[in-house]
């Protein structure tokens, strides 16, 4: 009888070094961008594929997102790839938050989380009384509503009440929970801001036509993506950022498992796509790079546990209660501080609160990062350390 092959040896320096090149965080990848304008023509939309999503519940957070891994992004080129190019969109997506995702992608993410999401309005709705027909009786009002183009949050739920029954109004009152199910369907996507209002608009009036997928293909191709992104990764990592259970998330594991390789990562198991380990066996991490990411970036929420990312000591200065996560420090792969920025007048101070005395190499890197991100704030940027 042959013998199982060992698992292929994967340090965790190599994990890491992995990940960030598909992050773009990488060293070489901020040398190249600041030495050479082919980098700069990597297009928007590929960085917020690569990455599995961008994180939006904060969208400033996430334009700073996107501009850590491209350097020439501007606000108005994230906008214009949002509302006139339309090739990303701002919907629900994992866990039930906001993330820009490429509108190719927009019919998968739909399809493979519409299971949980809706398990979840559900069980909410059905605390509140709303039944299904309600529910859709909403979806059509608001369809109707967005025939003509973008229309706010309050205009949509003011023309619901208008044709809502009594027991409904507690629901419509609810925030914008009226919406949601539209969202999670598919149906509506975030349009472009109308001032301080939030917008919705029709996918089917302002996307080209969406395909059709089943579930379980959708999980397999969203698996695909996480992998991609931030392999080596267990099902149970897969559960936590997409917000599917870990009992599906295992079946997913195990239905595209010819595609998967499982490797071992000083000792801890972990599954890689079989494409990706020639890749992520010669990943190298430049322990002396530096970058500053902003609030609630991708890179920091898709592992079930974060000791390769930030010591546990310091665990809540960057995970903060009420699913706050601080701006970070990252020198090679791992979080040595935090900051935070105040704006007075034309200049952005960060406020740089570092777990270690740094070395002067690591205050002039930090400074750097500073002072590049001021064309991105449009106005002077310094970094001032507690």
């Amino acid at each position: 009888m042959a013998k199982a092959r060992a698992a292929p040896a994967i340090t965790a320096t190599q994990a890491a070094a992995f990940r960030l090149a598909r992050h773009h965080l990488d060293g070489r990848s901020a040398e190249v961008a600041r030495r050479s304008a082919k980098a700069f023509a990597l297009p928007l939309v590929d960085v917020v594929r690569d990455t599995g999503g961008i994180q939006a519940q904060v969208m400033s957070a996430a334009e700073t997102a996107i501009w850590t891994r491209r350097r020439s992004t501007t606000r108005e080129e994230i906008r214009a790839a949002l509302f006139d190019r339309r090739d990303i969109v701002k919907t629900s997506a994992m866990r039930l938050t906001l993330h820009l995702i490429p509108a190719t992608e927009l019919a998968t993410v739909i399809a493979a989380l519409r299971p949980m999401a809706m398990a979840i309005l559900q069980r909410w709705q059905a605390r509140v009384g709303v039944t299904p027909d309600q529910v859709k009786a909403v979806e059509d009002v608001v369809l109707d509503g967005l025939r003509d183009g973008p229309q706010t949050q309050q205009d949509l739920i003011a023309r619901a009440r208008r044709r809502a029954s009594k027991g409904m109004r507690v629901w419509l009152d609810h925030s914008w929970g009226p919406l949601r199910s539209a969202i999670v369907n598919g149906l509506i996507v975030y349009g472009p801001p109308r001032g301080p209002a939030t917008t919705f608009v029709r996918v089917d009036r302002w996307l080209p036509g969406q395909f059709h997928i089943e579930a379980a293909e959708a999980r397999a191709r969203l698996l695909r993506t996480f992998l991609s992104a931030f392999g080596p990764a267990t099902a149970h990592d897969f559960s936590k950022w997409s917000g599917i259970r870990t009992s599906d998330a295992r079946m997913v594991m195990h239905a595209i498992a010819g595609e998967i390789v499982e490797v071992s990562v000083d000792g801890a198991s972990g599954s890689i796509l079989r494409a990706d380990l020639k890749a992520l066996r010669k990943s190298t991490l430049d322990l002396e790079a530096v970058r500053l990411l902003g609030p609630f970036d991708s890179f920091l929420l898709a592992h079930a546990t974060k000791e390769h990312l930030v010591e546990p000591r310091h665990y809540k200065r960057v995970y903060r209660p009420q699913g706050w996560i601080s701006p970070v420090v990252l020198r090679g792969a791992s979080i040595v501080g935090v900051w935070f920025p105040k704006t007075s007048g034309k200049t952005t101070t960060l406020s740089v609160e570092l777990f270690a005395r740094p070395t002067p190499a690591m205050r002039k890197a930090i400074e750097r990062e500073a002072g590049a991100m001021a064309a991105f704030l449009g106005q002077a940027c310094v970094a001032r350390f507690a």
